[in-house]
């Protein structure tokens, strides 16, 4: 199984990014639109998790011919 580092820096950019953006914001006094910044790049990361589970499971049911 090779590991994916492009998926990997992917990941920590938009880590960063909304760390970044979040600090920001919060200094700013705008808490609620840090924690939306916060709930946008967990659902982004998500998508790309979901998004790498399908395509396993369409490998699989290749594999399996299902």
């Amino acid at each position: 199984m090779s590991i994916d580092v492009d998926l990997i820096f992917k990941i920590a950019t938009i880590g960063i990014l909304v760390s970044v953006l979040n600090q920001v914001l919060l200094r700013a006094g705008r808490e609620e639109q840090a924690m939306m910044t916060t709930l946008a790049g967990i659902i982004v990361v998500l998508f790309i998790i979901i998004q790498l589970i399908n395509n396993f499971f369409d490998t699989v049911k290749t594999m399996f011919q299902l």
